[in-house]
């Protein structure tokens, strides 16, 4: 019979050090940028080990402060329950859902704006941040809402236009190819409930001098166009909104966004991310440098600033792909979904050396599948730091002078 046999291709690296074509340009004064600046030579005896080191500093948990005024405690609570979570609900675990149900209900017990309908605060664009997705959705929100590179607002002017009422739903697919608006004739029924009816539909592409009709017949469907959109939520600075449909979906919808929101919804765009870190880490800068703990909890690598260059073992083995779960007592493992019911894993022990930097000793590898583990000979010295982290994201410099974007999971 035949064995499996992993082999591990032994490497030595020089020190690490800023390399000046680097994507994140941070400024040498600022308390987020560190050079490691090693002058003693590796010793033989530990040149068959690979050392990774990652620059970072940290900010403080309290995030986005200067930039989240107008929004209250309650309100920051539903939008850190929306940090992490993929295609605005599509792609949330059960505990996301429910952590952001819980705040959808304590914000709609609270005291808003009184008779919404009729407040000028509602009318403008609002972005669309979190739906539900019943069943019973409408075609315009099953196909495009749950697609994270797409932008989705939702138009409602009931007032402040010279023209009839109206509630539009648009996508925005980018500045270059165009959106689709669909069109809806509004009214007021009571302080909370409007009330509406599709008429028109239609694709304005960039590349065409014409709009492309959108291929649903409003008016043959008769009731089925109509529908009601009830504010449960209007919050008193007019930037956040909650709305209950009359096909029982739940929207969170905002007018302002707070950075974070801003830094995840640009990576999703995969455009300008390295240009937006550094707008993030320039606004949370701190004058003096925190002292920041490992949090616990397991976080998925959603943005890396380079590709992928050395074997996918390898990469793996550097944290460069996957999740990394942090446990208690010093404990942390790497993880990386091969194929179903197939993973790489490596386990290891960090430990504080100073500051907000840590001492990761990787010397447990293997690759799982259902009950039974593959040893394989890989072990690693990684020198980790990081450039801002809260509750939710973690932002650090690894191997190369690599970003690193990664999501709190749980």
């Amino acid at each position: 019979m035949a064995s499996l046999r992993f082999y591990t291709v032994e490497m030595s690296l020089q020190c690490l050090s800023p390399c000046p074509s680097s994507p994140i340009s941070l400024s040498s004064s600022s308390p987020r940028y560190h050079l490691l600046k090693t002058t003693n030579k590796i010793p033989n005896s530990h040149r068959n080990c690979r050392t990774l080191r990652i620059s970072c500093s940290s900010s403080s948990t309290v995030t986005d402060q200067t930039q989240q005024s107008s929004f209250n405690d309650a309100e920051m609570k539903l939008i850190d329950a929306l940090i992490g979570i993929q295609g605005r609900g599509k792609s949330a675990s059960p505990k996301q859902l429910n952590d952001v149900e819980s705040a959808v209900k304590a914000l709609e017990g609270l005291e808003g704006i009184q008779n919404p309908t009729e407040s000028e605060l509602i009318e403008g664009r609002w972005q669309l941040m979190f739906t539900t997705r019943p069943g019973t959705a409408s075609p315009i929100q099953r196909t495009f809402t749950g697609v994270d590179v797409f932008t989705v607002f939702q138009d409602v002017y009931l007032k402040t236009t010279n023209e009839d009422p109206r509630v539009s739903n648009i996508v925005k697919f980018s500045d270059i190819i165009g959106e689709l608006k669909v069109e809806a004739v509004a009214s007021i029924k009571d302080e909370k409930r409007i009330l509406f009816r599709f008429d028109r539909a239609a694709f304005a592409l960039k590349f065409l001098p014409f709009k492309v009709p959108y291929p649903v017949p409003f008016r043959l469907l008769g009731d089925e166009a109509k529908g009601w959109l009830d504010i449960t939520y209007l919050s008193p600075s007019g930037n956040l909104r909650i709305s209950r449909g009359n096909k029982g979906t739940t929207f969170v919808l905002q007018k302002e966004t707070v950075p974070r929101q801003k830094l995840l919804a640009t990576i999703s765009r995969d455009k300008g991310v390295a240009e937006a870190i550094d707008e993030f880490l320039a606004s949370n800068s701190n004058s003096a440098e925190d002292d920041y703990e490992l949090l616990e909890g397991s976080w998925q690598m959603i943005w890396s600033s380079q590709m992928y260059t050395d074997s996918w073992l390898e990469n793996a083995a550097n944290g460069l792909m996957g999740r990394q779960i942090i446990e208690k007592d010093g404990r942390i493992k790497f993880e990386v979904n091969i194929i179903p019911a197939f993973r790489f894993s490596m386990k290891g022990k960090f430990l504080k050396s100073s500051g907000s930097t840590y001492e990761l000793k990787m010397n447990d590898s293997a690759i799982i599948g259902g009950p039974f583990g593959y040893p394989i000979e890989l072990t690693n010295n990684i020198e980790l730091q990081i450039l801002y982290t809260d509750e939710k994201m973690r932002i650090s410099r690894g191997f190369d002078n690599i970003i690193f974007v990664h999501i709190r999971e749980i």
